[in-house]
């Protein structure tokens, strides 16, 4: 594992520019004081399905993203997440994390890492973004063994947040099913047994944020995504042909609908394209909770909303295009319509 690319030792090295892999192309940059507020971001409330669904529709059809409360997800759940999340980045020294260090040949490996695109090319641009990505589901995925042992209490909260977020994920399926129309379980059968990744992303000062991106633009690839962060902020959405910046919500959990939600849904909810900007002051932490199919699993437009407009495909072969060619905002989703 190449030490030299972990963006923390960059950081540590109090360098006044930043390296030239991390800068990004002219019209990639962020416009760090004429982006937008995404504060008008619809916040739903699930203690009551019957708005709730409502709400949602209206959610996936104009933002691909939402902030949900009364969640039932325990709020203690959240912080500590967040407080584990930043304890391994801040506290561990970097022998200890280096021991966790993920594969860097193989797409969405587990464990400590910075480079998310495959290959060797010198013009892929990096994100200036360390992270640590767990394996949660199916459970015979679950290896803690393979998590950090610093806090004590770091595999146990894991494992309980990966419960919850997994609850959660599969009742705002049944309730994005719903509001279409659909059967309760149809997105969820759909999509198969789920697959679940946690990913702490952590995002050290930036001495040169206008020309970084913490994670550069993308949707997801799965089919939902939940996620907290820290008070800091930095994650923008595309709407409208503008960047906006989303607000923390500190109890609530941001939804993003995912590529493969599009497809089953035929294209009448849309996957959210998102970015994260850097400062030059405070290192800011997220922690993303993924959903996605098997990797054998075919993914087609439901039945119910024919005519189709995108093309069957095999997840697996929907991963390695994703993460070989680099996203570039949702191209990869495109080259599937008709």
């Amino acid at each position: 594992m190449e030490t030299a690319s972990r963006v923390e030792l960059i950081v540590k090295g109090n360098l006044p520019e930043v390296p030239s892999q991390y800068i990004q192309p002219p019209e990639a940059r962020p416009h760090l004081h004429n982006s937008g507020d995404a504060a008008s971001i619809p916040t739903v409330d699930l203690s009551s399905s019957d708005s709730a669904r409502e709400a949602i529709g209206d959610a996936c059809r104009n933002w691909g993203a939402f902030h949900v409360i009364n969640h039932g997800v325990p709020i203690h759940l959240l912080d500590r997440m967040r407080s584990l999340g930043l304890s391994f980045f801040q506290d561990s020294p970097m022998e200890e994390k280096l021991r966790y260090s993920c594969d860097s040949t193989s797409a969405a490996s587990e464990g400590y890492g910075s480079r998310m695109l495959l290959g060797a090319k010198d013009d892929v641009v990096l994100d200036w973004r360390d992270y640590f990505d767990h394996h949660t589901f199916p459970l015979s995925r679950r290896n803690p063994s393979r998590w950090p042992i610093h806090p004590p209490d770091y595999r146990q909260v894991v494992g309980e947040y990966a419960d919850e977020m997994k609850k959660l994920a599969q009742m705002l399926l049944e309730l994005i099913s719903e509001s279409l129309g659909l059967p309760c379980s149809s997105i969820e059968e759909a999509v198969g047994e789920i697959y679940q990744n946690i990913t702490v992303s952590y995002y050290p000062p930036c001495p040169q944020p206008e020309l970084t991106l913490g994670l550069q633009s993308h949707s997801d690839m799965g089919a939902i995504t939940l996620l907290i962060q820290d008070d800091v902020g930095g994650l923008q959405l595309y709407k409208d042909a503008q960047w906006l910046t989303v607000p923390p919500i500190s109890d609530a959990i941001l939804v993003l609908i995912a590529d493969q939600t599009e497809i089953i849904t035929n294209g009448i909810y849309k996957s959210a394209q998102h970015r994260a900007v850097t400062n030059a002051n405070r290192a800011r932490l997220s922690v993303a909770t993924f959903h996605d199919p098997s990797k054998t699993a075919r993914i087609a437009p439901v039945s119910q909303l024919s005519p189709p407009s995108y093309k069957e495909v095999v997840y697996g072969q929907y991963v390695s295009s994703w993460y070989s060619k680099g996203p570039e905002g949702k191209r990869n989703l495109d080259a599937l319509l008709y």
